[in-house]
């Protein structure tokens, strides 16, 4: 097995070659010729003249204290604190190293930020040593007494949130209304970024997410971002709403029609000037979604029993957890329907998908769960031990922030005490069911389907699952997809349309 040190190159290497009669050789030099290592790799960030005048000299003074090879790697750095620059580089760096090599990182020489870069990729994204050296101590092994989650990678080593957030709001006023949904990822801060637009444009909009991925507070901010939020915002699962009931409930009914149903105003004429929710929207029946194109089309209703219809001014947001274009061609869904509805489409990411927001809404739910249950007799407020949030960050979510919230709230009924541990976690998890199996496997057979499309679907999400474990490192993710290669695993994203 290929032993490799990765190390940043720092002045006291760079003086090594002037005190090794002093036998000070430099952290680098101290432990190559103390470890042995089959390869270093050498960082460095040195102005031109910088390299030509002190690095080569070093460079070529250790290759001829040793047989080990000697690489090195430029890096281009806004500074000894370019947290971004850094653990680009370092990352760079491992990659670039084969898949069963053992990696070591040097911790002592470079800046401060250097060290903890090493510190932070070597307990969370690659199994490597970590080591330190001094002229009094020689050279050790680091050793860390907890787990460092990756959830808990400072800001820093991100793109600043500062700068996505002017990014995703230069061209849309304030909007203090998504506040609530928390976040920052990428992707959502896309989202975010659409829904704020779209929010002004008086269109109707169809969400589209899994179960649990909170589409209808989304819903409620594009509400209250809107010129409509004065108005009703009133939210309807159509999955609930009775096949014989559906034209009663949303287009109302008259005194003495014999529906069994009270005479009554429907959902679209109580929504009149603000914004009706139609959660589940693929439940509806076509009967009513004949009818629901009308209304949309004409901007009126007809009431059971009535001869004239009403005018109404009401926007619909629509929602569904399927995807609306696949109903279309499996003959679920009116084609003309989703056509008049998805004038602006904004589709709610799984936590899964949802890289660094998980932290931040573990946090937030428990502030949730605490405030709660603070009036119950003998309730101690809850924390998450580091165990515990490691497994948080970790489980998939299934069933994303809903499920995500119900399991902080059991875990914290079995707690004890006042910290959440990991074995809490691990009780309060739910065995539920394939449904993402059922929806790959159960598919309606006939032209409708497209095999090709259901494997493409697949490989897409499990490599793109893998590569998200692996922070890009494809050999790595090539082993959580069980791919042979590299290569293979290179062919895979190649076919499947998945970017690296």
């Amino acid at each position: 097995m290929m032993r490799v040190l990765i190390a940043w190159v720092g002045v006291s290497d760079l003086l090594g070659p002037s005190k090794e009669a002093t036998g000070d050789v430099g952290p680098v030099a101290q432990a190559v010729e103390v470890r042995g290592f089959d390869r270093v790799v050498l960082l460095e960030s040195f102005s031109k003249a910088e390299h030509q005048n002190m690095l080569q000299p070093y460079v070529s003074w250790l290759k001829a204290r040793t047989k080990v090879e000697v690489i090195e790697r430029p890096e281009v750095l806004g500074g000894p604190t370019d947290w971004g620059g850094i653990y680009k580089a370092a990352l760079g760096a491992c990659q670039a190293q084969e898949k069963d090599a053992a990696l070591t990182f040097h911790l002592s020489p470079g800046s401060p930020p250097m060290a903890a870069v090493w510190l932070l990729l070597g307990k969370t994204v690659f199994s490597a040593e970590l080591i330190e050296s001094s002229r009094e101590h020689g050279v050790k092994t680091v050793t860390v007494p907890f787990d460092i989650a990756a959830e808990f990678l400072p800001d820093l080593l991100r793109e600043p949130d500062e700068r996505l957030r002017s990014q995703s709001t230069a061209d849309s006023p304030s909007a203090p209304e998504f506040k609530d949904i928390i976040h920052r990822s990428k992707v959502m801060a896309r989202l975010i970024q659409r829904a704020r637009r779209v929010a002004l444009r008086n269109v109707p909009v169809l969400i589209e997410g899994e179960t649990g991925t909170g589409k209808e507070l989304l819903a409620k901010a594009i509400h209250q971002a809107s010129s409509r939020r004065k108005k009703p915002f009133i939210p309807v699962n159509c999955g609930a709403i009775p096949k014989s009931l559906v034209d009663a409930e949303l287009f109302g009914v008259l005194k003495g029609v014999g529906t069994g149903v009270d005479a009554r105003k429907g959902y679209f004429e109580a929504a009149d000037g603000g914004t009706l929710f139609l959660d589940e929207l693929g439940e509806l029946p076509l009967a009513a979604q004949v009818k629901l194109l009308r209304v949309l089309q004409e901007g009126e209703v007809t009431p059971l029993g009535a001869r004239e219809p009403k005018r109404i001014n009401v926007r619909v947001i629509a929602a569904t957890n399927r995807t609306v274009i696949q109903e279309v061609e499996a003959g679920r869904f009116r084609e003309d329907l989703f056509y008049r509805l998805a004038v602006a489409v904004l589709k709610l990411p799984p936590l899964r998908e949802r890289p660094g927001d998980t932290g931040l809404l573990v946090d937030e739910l428990l502030k949730v769960v605490n405030n709660e249950a603070e009036a119950e007799p003998g309730y101690v407020h809850k924390n998450l031990s580091i165990g515990a949030r490691n497994l948080v960050v970790a489980h998939p979510w299934p069933g994303n922030v809903r499920e995500l919230l119900l399991t902080l709230k059991r875990a914290a009924i079995w707690s004890d005490g006042g910290t959440i541990s990991a074995e809490d976690i691990r009780e309060s998890l739910l065995a539920l069911p394939h449904t993402q199996r059922h929806e790959v496997l159960g598919r309606p057979l006939g032209s409708s389907l497209n095999l090709q499309e259901i494997l493409k679907e697949v490989a897409q999400h499990y490599l793109g699952r893998a590569l998200r474990d692996a922070a890009g490192n494809k050999a790595r993710a090539a082993e959580l997809v069980g791919a042979p290669s590299y290569q293979t695993l290179s062919n895979w994203l190649k076919k499947y349309d998945v970017e690296a």
